[in-house]
């Protein structure tokens, strides 16, 4: 079932307009793409608190429901107050179900608990943990899992290393040149390398404190 999110509209902007909202908590947001022009809506502060605290809220379509009027949209950023943490402002972008969306979605690693490697004190290094894909709305995974399980000491799993859903395209495998953006993803390292970089980051960090 889609997630739906309620909303309404709002005619006042500006920072005390939305200071106001939050007083009767609520969030203030807006709504734009498609080639229509910008709503300005308020959302229930409690509702889409506890709608954020699932992750699949971020990676989805959503039904935003504005006087009784349902559009499909995805959150294309999200303010937090900076000192308590609440949700100060959402911008949902519209989206065509026949045109394709561009948007960030998790990596899952999986298999950690069955990797031999890790069983004898190898370190697991993630070097990304989200990864921007271009696909229809109706193909938008949740996320990716990236299979962790037989990988040894010394290999990595880059983008192009990636099992991808139909009609799931990576953005930085998309500019030519494939070699040159595909980055590794996660790989298992010795200990030692791990202690020893991490020697050579405070010397870094020491050395630069002196200049």
């Amino acid at each position: 079932m889609p997630i739906k999110i309620n909303a309404t509209m709002r005619k006042e902007c500006g920072k005390g307009a939305s200071r106001r909202l939050r007083r009767q908590e609520q969030v203030p947001a807006i709504v734009y793409g498609a080639g229509k022009n910008p709503s300005m809506v308020a959302l229930d502060m409690h509702e889409i608190t506890h709608l954020l605290e699932d992750e699949q809220t971020y990676a989805s379509v959503l039904e935003l429901i504005v006087d009784k009027k349902v559009e499909p949209v995805i959150i294309k950023d999200l303010q937090r107050h900076p000192a308590k943490n609440f949700v100060a402002h959402v911008d949902f972008l519209r989206v065509e179900m026949q045109k394709k969306i561009i948007t960030n979605i998790p990596l899952h690693f999986i298999g950690e608990e069955n990797n031999d490697a890790l069983r004898v004190g190898a370190i697991l290094k993630q070097f990304v943990t989200s990864i921007e894909i271009s696909c229809l709305p109706a193909n938008l995974p949740h996320a990716i899992e990236v299979d962790i399980s037989n990988l040894a000491i010394g290999e990595h799993i880059s983008l192009t290393g990636l099992t991808m859903p139909e009609g799931v395209t990576i953005n930085a495998l998309t500019h030519g040149d494939i070699k040159a953006h595909d980055q590794s993803v996660v790989t298992i390292q010795e200990p030692k390398l791990i202690s020893e970089e991490t020697q050579e980051d405070a010397i870094d960090e020491a050395e630069s404190d002196l200049d």
